[in-house]
């Protein structure tokens, strides 16, 4: 039996398939995966996302400590309740973990860092912690909620009292607030306008139904995957790990270089990268013939090193296969992935593939 979630009864009532996700028994579905994708799509869906672990941050040394331990730079952030998204680095520039920072005042941050890394997370934060005044409190008091979709804040809002609503309407983009005991944010990982929703565990049955109540869908990891996938953002643990640095996973914008002074883990390695060019990037690819796109396919690249699929799948929304890859720097417009001994054309795309419902991509070529 795996780790279960506050909201794991729930999930079961509503006859969701459960899988073991990273030691985590979740729901991969409740019973048309595509269904699940296209409401997120259309209209609005909820995820219970409360594997992933929050980290409190607090004391007087909170920023000075985020400061070193990520790449991105937050110094950046000036307004309570404003995130910024970066990733941890090790020695050597690899990515410990990708995470969204929250500030919530000068003397507190709140991390929202990964399930299948939190344990190893709390570890390499806690041991970097030593130096500065602060505390590390991991929040297994909080569930946490995903409602995502055109319609997701309108449904939220209904939710809540007048005046709170329109303070939950107001958000901006990659900000949050604390309203009516819940931690409100206009976050989420699906290329779609919602809200990311924490708040205490014991809560979090009642709100799930009233949103399922009022036609928002229950929707599973399978469809989350798709759906993030279509939005071109990465997976840990696919699309990057410790074995490979931002530079070279189409996460450069996430690292602040800017103050030079600003010594964050994993800098001088990184700056060498740069300096000489890093050799491999990752890249978006759109199959033209039929078949399916899968993680670990080989992709053939002319005149260099293969390159390799780090996730793959259907997209139902562009009714085509697509992928993440890894390439050598300098591939050309279509290369061959390698599918069970066929060698089928695909052509090098920039993600994101979906956004907002709306294609990114051309399909010239498609077969």
């Amino acid at each position: 039996m795996g780790r279960r979630t506050p909201l794991y009864e729930l999930h079961q009532s509503l006859g969701a398939r459960i899988v073991d996700f990273g030691g985590w028994d979740m729901p991969l579905h409740y019973g048309s995966q595509i269904e699940e994708h296209h409401a997120v799509r259309r209209a609005a869906g909820v995820f219970d996302v409360s594997h992933m672990c929050a980290v409190d941050v607090r004391g007087a040394g909170s920023r000075a400590l985020l400061r070193q331990l990520l790449a991105n730079d937050v110094d950046k952030l000036k307004t309570p309740g404003k995130a910024l998204y970066s990733c941890m680095l090790n020695d050597i520039g690899g990515i410990v973990d990708d995470l969204i920072a929250y500030f919530l005042d000068e003397s507190q941050f709140r991390l929202v860092v990964n399930a299948g890394t939190r344990d190893r997370d709390l570890v390499w934060i806690r041991e970097h912690a030593r130096a500065f005044s602060v505390e590390i409190l991991e929040r297994a008091d909080l569930a946490l909620l995903a409602v995502q979709g055109p319609e997701a804040r309108e449904r939220v809002t209904q939710l809540l009292e007048s005046d709170s609503a329109r303070l939950a309407l107001g958000l901006a983009p990659f900000t949050g607030a604390h309203i009516d005991g819940w931690f409100i944010s206009r976050t989420g990982y699906t290329g779609e306008d919602g809200f990311e929703i924490m708040l205490p565990a014991a809560d979090a049955g009642p709100p799930w139904r009233e949103l399922n109540a009022r036609g928002v869908l229950s929707c599973g990891l399978g469809a989350r995957d798709t759906l993030r996938l279509e939005a071109g953002m990465n997976l840990y643990g696919n699309d990057m790990d410790e074995s490979t640095h931002p530079l070279e996973s189409n996460l450069a914008w996430t690292v602040a270089f800017e103050p030079t002074d600003r010594d964050f883990v994993g800098r001088s390695s990184l700056e060498r990268v740069r300096a000489r060019g890093s050799a491999r990037r990752l890249v978006g690819l759109l199959l033209l013939e039929r078949g399916v796109l899968r993680a670990h396919q080989t992709v053939i690249v002319a005149d260099a090193e293969p390159g390799t699929i780090t996730s793959g799948t259907f997209s139902p929304t562009l009714q085509r296969s697509i992928a993440l890859a890894r390439l050598p720097s300098g591939a050309p417009e279509v290369v061959q992935v390698d599918i069970r001994g066929k060698l089928l054309e695909a052509r090098v795309v920039s993600p994101p593939f979906v956004r907002n419902g709306r294609s990114l991509v051309s399909q010239e070529g498609v077969r």
